[in-house]
């Protein structure tokens, strides 16, 4: 459907604009923020508020006050909170990256899971689709100068969560001996709830819709890093 509407418009990056402007917004907030952010259930809080900069869902509005928003939602905690479990897991961790914004976050938990020992890989959409994050914004961050930067497809297809069956070689691969997949947003949850063969994931995100809080059982609004093993 996003590839259609893009060919219509003729766009291949219509919120490339809005993007932008979320990564600077979320940089900027990140780089006051983050001398606060000291453990690894912080830094997990963080992204998963970072997740709230997400334009696709109608039922979603994406806050002009970040700053007061992150701090308000920072001091109501986790709804769901898998944290504990999870840590133990992050010798090898494939990270599935999902908007731009919080990808700012995401770096900063990324680097916190290196400095502690773990291997990253950092997998971010193959094209444009959306506001996700692609190559472009995590260069952009200096990501690929710190983990294992990849793609969520090849030949720049644009999809949104991951489907298995277009992943790369090298996303397939660091897949089979992770030991945990942190999976950002709904989408990647999405596409993986139903998928078995898989190490632990450790669902991270801010509920947007009804189906999704439904499918979980939690309201929408919930912050969640919810780990199924």
């Amino acid at each position: 459907m996003h590839r259609l509407a893009y060919r219509m418009i003729g766009s291949t990056d219509p919120y490339r604009a809005l993007k932008q402007a979320n990564n600077r917004d979320a940089m900027a907030v990140s780089l006051a923020v983050r001398g606060s952010l000291s453990t690894f259930r912080d830094l997990v809080l963080a992204s998963v508020i970072g997740n709230t900069l997400d334009y696709g869902s109608k039922a979603h509005t994406v806050t002009d006050d970040f700053v007061g928003f992150f701090r308000r939602e920072f001091a109501a905690g986790l709804t769901v909170d898998d944290t504990d479990g999870m840590e133990p897991l992050n010798s090898r961790v494939v990270y599935l990256a999902d908007n731009c914004g919080e990808i700012a976050f995401d770096a900063l938990l990324a680097d916190h899971l290196r400095k502690s020992g773990s291997h990253v890989t950092f997998a971010v959409r193959g094209a444009p689709i959306l506001n996700d994050a692609t190559i472009e914004d995590a260069v952009a961050l200096g990501l690929d100068r710190r983990v294992d930067v990849l793609t969520t497809t090849t030949d720049g297809i644009a999809e949104l969560g991951l489907n298995r069956d277009l992943a790369p070689p090298a996303l397939a691969d660091a897949l089979d001996r992770a030991t945990l997949v942190i999976a950002k947003g709904m989408a990647n949850y999405e596409s993986l709830s139903d998928e078995g063969d898989l190490p632990p994931v450790a669902y991270l995100m801010s509920v947007k819709c009804g189906p999704i809080g439904a499918d979980i059982g939690i309201p929408v609004g919930s912050r969640i890093a919810l780990l199924r093993e």
